[in-house]
């Protein structure tokens, strides 16, 4: 049964990665990232791992032992980690990286595939304790920030899960947190929406079908899968990192639910986590920064500054 679900799953996936055009919700302005591509040719993009791309102006090859994901040459350096959508493509993925990149952080950003989704044992929690890995075992690099997106939400907080395993251990590492931003995360119960939406942009009938399929995936593999998904949910709720957050997030938006992420700020809140808040009437899944720039870049460098991150816009 297993092996037949697996198999479906790849058919699935292969054939949605040829209908596959960008992000999750539909056509993108490719205007705005084509604009955005002409300032970033300077910028030195790297594979450090089968899902983890180091992003700096700098042209400094970066190697990792992949046992530890210790770097070779560690430097002092403030760093985002940017938990990235499902299937993004590097050129849309450089845009949000560029903010940072003007302010001269450096970018990992960390990517799941939807057979990592969907096989999270295998998949979403290697990915997690890697993550956990090169955060622990690289602390020259800092202020750090937290930008994730969609799914990444879920990776992250299989990491927050992992930490659990060891608090001694790991609490440190998630102190060293300085900010987070979380832009249309995607709880546990969006999982049959975005994930047929990632694979599927612009076909409505594959879309239903492999919705379908994840609904029954989710609930016969209960032990394999939707326990792990579930668990993540919860712990990200009552997040062990206590840096201040940020959300985006819009009313109009299925995926990245704003009843999930108001739920979530209040939840911070009450633990004592300071929070900020931004929510669209009417804007797509992650596409916030495209139709509200101005706004979501106040707000973003509002958070940093409030972070001691960055300087307030006042003092530069």
């Amino acid at each position: 049964m297993r092996r037949f679900q697996f198999n479906t799953i790849q058919l699935f996936i292969s054939f949605g990665k040829r209908q596959t055009n960008v992000f999750n919700n539909g056509a993108v302005r490719a205007d705005f990232f084509d604009a955005t591509l002409l300032s970033c040719r300077s910028v030195h993009m790297q594979n450090i791992s089968k899902n983890m791309q180091y992003i700096s102006k700098e042209d400094r090859k970066i190697t990792l032992d992949p046992y530890t994901m210790k770097t070779n040459n560690p430097i002092q350096r403030p760093l985002c980690v940017m938990m990235n959508w499902m299937l993004a493509k590097p050129k849309h993925v450089l845009k949000y990286a560029n903010v940072y990149l003007e302010q001269d952080f450096d970018v990992v950003a960390v990517s799941c595939s939807p057979m990592q989704l969907m096989w999270p044992v295998k998949g979403s929690k290697i990915i997690a304790a890697d993550m956990m890995k090169f955060l622990e075992n690289n602390p020259s690099y800092g202020p750090l920030v937290v930008h994730g997106f969609s799914v990444g939400a879920y990776v992250w907080a299989e990491l927050l899960v992992h930490s659990l395993e060891n608090k001694e251990r790991y609490q440190p590492v998630l102190d060293r947190v300085n900010a987070q931003i979380w832009d249309s995360p995607a709880d546990v119960y969006e999982i049959p929406i975005g994930l047929p939406n990632a694979v599927f942009p612009k076909n409505k009938i594959l879309q239903k079908a492999l919705r379908a399929y994840t609904i029954f995936h989710m609930k016969l593999l209960n032990d394999v899968a939707t326990k792990h998904y579930m668990r993540a949910t919860q712990v990200y709720h009552n997040t062990p990192c206590r840096a201040p957050g940020l959300f985006l997030c819009s009313l109009t938006d299925p995926i990245g639910a704003a009843k999930r992420s108001r739920h979530a700020h209040d939840t911070w809140k009450s633990l004592g986590v300071k929070v900020n808040w931004k929510c669209w009437d009417k804007s797509p899944h992650i596409q916030h920064f495209i139709y509200h720039t101005e706004e979501y870049l106040a707000a973003l460098y509002s958070h940093l500054g409030q972070s001691g991150v960055i300087k307030p816009i006042a003092q530069r």
